[in-house]
């Protein structure tokens, strides 16, 4: 006879079985990580550490481990898989205490998003720890590790010293793991060359274009200076003292002055005679600005 259900592994049992419907036929995602959060709550803090790893073959462990797989994937659906490790931790407390499932859940997600630098830590705390390498997953988790996270980083040596030091595999495993190593090494230094060449022959391309963008820019700003002193020199040799004086005498003729009025039309004529005398005197070829190669 199977054993009866304590009140919070049943609780949280039915909220996981409820997460999963929501997650796979109603695909409510966010109500599903809400359920998993009220399971995993309902289950209580524990006693600590100690109180974890011995529950890990147990109902209460299980649940707990099935509500938090549960719940990641719909972390991902709704495209918060920045959150993922964090919302993980507040129920495990350490990368230690991790189960192997969600441990295994999480890399393969930061994987593939390209953010493994985010499981380095965890990952690296997880393999240290002495209880979990008595564990069947723990060799399995460790070519995850390495596979997913070390070597995409270029963390070669450590790779190295994780393998050498590992009990787990016998020579030929760590042959093997060794040569894997080995040729990932390889193709990151290719890479290396390959871009490093790409940015030499980026720049020598880049000066080309900037030097010539530099030169013409320096020919039209050449051209305008040219342009401005000839402005400059031809308005230089207008005659702004009679231009002025016409224009004034004119505001005050259409302002001041009634030109019907028989007294304004002597003060109209020399006004007239100095417009064109004005204009003579700009249209003539002494104030022509001169011609310059």
């Amino acid at each position: 006879e199977p054993p009866a259900w304590a009140p919070g592994p049943a609780q949280a049992a039915a909220l996981l079985e409820e997460a999963a419907d929501l997650l796979v036929l109603h695909r409510d995602f966010a109500a599903a990580v809400e359920r998993c959060e009220a399971g995993c709550d309902s289950l209580g803090p524990g006693a600590g550490p100690g109180h974890e790893r011995c529950l890990f073959l147990t109902s209460f462990a299980e649940v707990k481990c099935s509500l938090c797989v549960v719940g990641i994937q719909a972390l991902a659906e709704m495209n918060r898989w920045r959150e993922v490790l964090s919302w993980v931790l507040q129920y495990y407390h350490v990368p230690e205490h991790l189960p192997p499932k969600v441990l295994e859940l999480c890399i393969l997600l930061y994987s593939k998003v390209r953010e493994p630098q985010v499981m380095l830590e965890v990952g690296s705390s997880w393999l240290r720890d002495h209880v979990n390498r008595s564990l069947p997953e723990y060799g399995s988790l460790l070519e995850l590790y390495l596979v997913h996270v070390l070597l995409p980083l270029g963390r070669f040596e450590g790779a190295e010293e994780l393998v050498l030091g590992c009990d787990v595999f016998d020579s030929e495993q760590q042959l093997a793991f060794l040569s894997t190593i080995c040729e990932s090494r390889c193709q990151w230094t290719q890479q290396e060359e390959m871009r490093s060449a790409a940015e030499e022959q980026q720049d020598p391309a880049t000066e080309t274009i900037l030097g010539a963008l530099s030169q013409k820019l320096l020919t039209m700003l050449t051209l305008l200076r040219r342009a401005l002193r000839s402005m400059s020199n031809h308005f230089y040799l207008l005659p702004y003292k009679k231009m002025l004086l016409a224009t004034f005498l004119l505001y005050l003729v259409v302002v001041r002055l009634d030109p019907a009025s028989p007294t304004s039309l002597p003060f109209i004529y020399k006004l007239v005679q100095l417009f064109r005398q004005a204009w003579a005197a700009v249209l003539s070829p002494i104030h022509r600005p001169p011609i310059r190669d």
